[in-house]
C-alpha cells in the first residue's frame, strides 16, 4: 500500500502547485458567478430581459455545469487524464468570455433574441469549463494528498466562496447604478474572471500530473454503477436536487433581489454571506467530527429555512444582516456534507457517484432554481402592481406571458421599460445616440423610444408615483420569492430527520471503509470527495 501511495505522488509532482492551480479554477468560477449576479440589472435595462429570461440565462449555465460534471467524471480517471481535461477547461473559459462579450455588438444587428442566445451560449460554455474543472480537481487533490483527503479537499473548496467574495467586491465597486466607485460597462467586470483563469492555465501547462488513484484502488466501472441500485443513494440524490435549488438557485438571484431593498449594499451582503462560507469551510472537518453529519444537515436545514423566510420579511438594516447570517450559516455545510455522506456510505461509487451527485445539484439549480425563483418574482410583482395601479402595470408589462413548469403563465415587468423609468430615459438617450452615430439603431431601441415618448410621465409628481409603484412591486416580488423558497429547506429538514431515524434503527451512522483502517483525518464525517460548486 505504501508503494502505491508513493507511486501516486512521486517527488517530481509539485503537489502545492497543483493544489493552487485547482484552487484557482474555483476562484475563476466564483468570480464569474459573483460578478454575473451583479450585472443582471444591466442586462435587463440594456436588452429588455424579464426576470424569467434572466433566470433562464443564468440557469442555463448551471445546467451546462451539471451535465459536464457527470459526463467527464466517467473520463477523468482512466481515459483522458487530468492534464488534458484542465487544458480543455482553460480553452473553454477563454471561448466563453469571447462569446459573452460579443453580446452588445450582436444586439446591434440581431436584436434582443440574438443577444439572448449570445449570453446564454457564453454562460453555458463558461459552465462547461467549470464542470470540466470539477470533474478533475476533486480526484486530483485526493490523489495528491492520499492521507489527508478531507483536510485538503475542504481547503480546495474554500476557493468557491473566495471567488464569490472577489466577484462581489468587483460588483460593489463597479456594477449597477449604485456602484461605489463608478458604474463600468458590464463587459469590463465580467472579463476579470480571466485573471485566475490565465494563472491556472499557465500552471497546468507547466506542471506534471500524477496518475489517477482510482485505477490503483481496483474498483471497476461496473462496481461503481451498481451503487445506483441503492434506494438510499437515490434518496440522497433527490435531497441534493433541493440543495442545488436553494443554494445556487438563490445565490443566482440574491444580489438582484436585495438591490431593490438595500440598494448598493446588496453586494456587501453577498460578500458577507460568502465570507461566512469561506471561513467555515476551512473548519468543516473538525466541526463535523464532533457531530453526526445528518444531524448537522438537519440543523442547517432549519437555519436555511429560517434565514430565507426572515430575509424575505426583514425591514431594517440590522434585521437583514441577522437574517443573512442565519441563511449563510445554513447554506455553508449543505453541499460538502451531502457529498461527504455519499463518499462515506458509497465509497465503491468512486468519482462517478460523486460526479452524478454534483451534477444533479447543478441541474436542479439551473433548470428549477434560477427560472423558478425568477418566476416567483414576476408572479408576485405583477400581482402587487396590478393591485396598486393596474393601468400603470399595463404600460410596463412584458409583451408576452411566461410560464414555469406547470404553473400558470404570467406577464412580467419589462426590464428595459423599468430601466428607462428609473433613470428618466438617460441611458436610452445615450444608447440611441451611440447607435445612431454607428448607424446600428436596433428595432428594440426604436420601439423603446416610441414607447417612452408616448408614456413618459407628464410631471414630477406623476414620475415619483410611477417609480414608487414599480419599486414597491419589485420589492414585494423579491420578498415573496424568498419566503416561498424557504419551503425547500423545510422539506430538506424533514428528509434529513427521516435519515437520522433510519440510521438510528440501523445502529447509528457509520462510515463504510473499502479496505484497511481509515486515516485520522478520514474520521471527519464531513469530508468532500466530489464536486462542490
Amino acid at each position: 500500500m505504501s508503494n502505491a501511495s508513493s507511486a501516486a505522488t512521486p517527488k517530481e509532482f509539485h503537489r502545492m502547485a497543483l493544489l493552487i492551480a485547482s484552487f484557482m479554477t474555483l476562484i475563476a468560477a466564483g468570480v464569474g458567478f459573483g460578478v454575473r449576479a451583479g450585472i443582471l440589472n444591466d442586462w435587463a435595462v440594456r436588452y429588455g430581459f424579464t426576470k424569467v429570461e434572466l433566470g433562464t440565462i443564468t440557469g442555463g449555465g448551471l445546467v451546462g455545469f451539471g451535465v459536464t460534471i457527470i459526463f467527464f467524471s466517467f473520463l477523468a480517471d482512466n481515459l483522458l487524464g487530468y492534464k488534458k481535461l484542465l487544458v480543455l477547461a482553460f480553452a473553454l473559459h477563454v471561448l466563453s468570455v469571447i462569446i459573452t462579450l460579443a453580446a452588445t455588438p450582436v444586439y446591434g444587428f440581431a436584436g434582443k433574441e440574438g443577444t439572448y442566445w449570445c449570453l446564454y451560449i457564453g454562460v453555458f460554455i463558461f459552465a462547461l469549463a467549470n464542470g470540466v474543472c470539477e470533474a478533475v480537481i476533486n480526484p486530483l487533490v485526493a490523489t495528491l494528498f492520499p492521507k489527508e483527503k478531507t483536510h485538503y479537499l475542504n481547503i480546495l473548496h474554500a476557493g468557491w466562496p473566495a471567488g464569490l467574495i472577489i466577484g462581489g467586491i468587483i460588483g460593489f465597486l463597479f456594477c449597477g447604478e449604485g456602484a461605489f466607485i463608478t458604474h463600468l460597462p458590464w463587459e469590463v467586470p465580467l472579463a476579470l474572471y480571466m485573471v485566475p483563469t490565465i494563472i491556472y492555465g499557465i500552471m497546468v501547462v507547466k506542471e506534471a500530473f500524477p496518475p489517477s488513484e482510482a485505477a490503483a484502488a481496483g474498483v471497476t466501472t461496473k462496481e461503481m454503477l451498481l451503487q445506483f441500485l441503492s434506494p438510499l443513494l437515490l434518496f440522497l440524490f433527490v435531497i441534493h436536487a433541493m440543495v442545488g435549488y436553494v443554494e445556487l438557485g438563490t445565490d443566482s438571484w440574491i444580489t438582484n433581489i436585495m438591490e431593490n431593498v438595500i440598494s448598493k449594499y446588496a453586494f456587501l451582503l453577498f460578500i458577507y454571506t460568502s465570507s461566512i462560507m469561506f471561513v467555515l469551510r476551512f473548519f468543516a472537518g473538525p466541526i463535523v467530527h464532533k457531530i453526526n453529519p445528518l444531524g448537522l444537515l438537519f440543523v442547517c436545514a432549519i437555519f436555511g429555512c429560517t434565514g430565507l423566510y426572515w430575509l424575505g420579511a426583514a425591514q431594517t438594516g440590522w434585521a437583514i444582516v441577522a437574517a443573512a447570517t442565519v441563511y449563510g450559516l445554513g447554506k455553508t455545510f449543505f453541499w460538502p456534507t451531502m457529498l461527504g455522506v455519499v463518499g462515506e456510505r458509497f465509497p465503491r461509487g468512486g468519482a462517478i457517484t460523486m460526479g452524478v451527485m454534483g451534477g444533479i445539484g447543478m441541474l436542479s439549480a439551473g433548470l428549477l432554481g434560477g427560472p423558478g425563483i425568477g418566476y416567483k418574482q414576476d408572479y408576485f410583482a405583477t400581482q402587487k402592481m396590478e393591485q396598486l395601479d393596474d393601468a400603470l402595470f399595463q404600460q410596463y408589462r412584458s409583451a408576452d406571458k411566461k410560464s414555469f413548469l406547470f404553473f400558470p403563465a404570467v406577464y412580467a415587468l419589462n426590464g428595459a421599460k423599468v430601466g428607462v423609468l428609473k433613470d428618466d430615459g438617460a441611458e436610452l438617450a445615450r444608447r440611441t445616440e451611440i447607435e445612431t452615430k454607428d448607424d446600428t439603431l436596433s428595432p428594440e431601441t426604436k420601439e423603446l423610444n416610441a414607447w417612452w415618448a408616448a408614456n413618459k410621465p407628464a410631471n414630477e409628481e406623476q414620475y415619483k408615483h410611477e417609480v414608487e409603484v414599480v419599486e414597491e412591486a419589485n420589492i414585494y416580488g423579491g420578498r415573496m420569492a424568498l419566503k416561498w423558497t424557504a419551503i425547500v429547506p423545510a422539506t430538506m429538514g424533514v428528509c434529513y430527520l427521516l435519515l437520522v431515524i433510519y440510521f438510528q434503527m440501523q445502529g447509528g451512522y457509520k462510515q463504510v471503509v473499502l479496505h484497511g483502517e481509515e486515516s485520522e483525518t478520514e474520521q471527519y464525517t464531513g469530508g468532500v470527495e466530489g464536486p462542490v460548486e
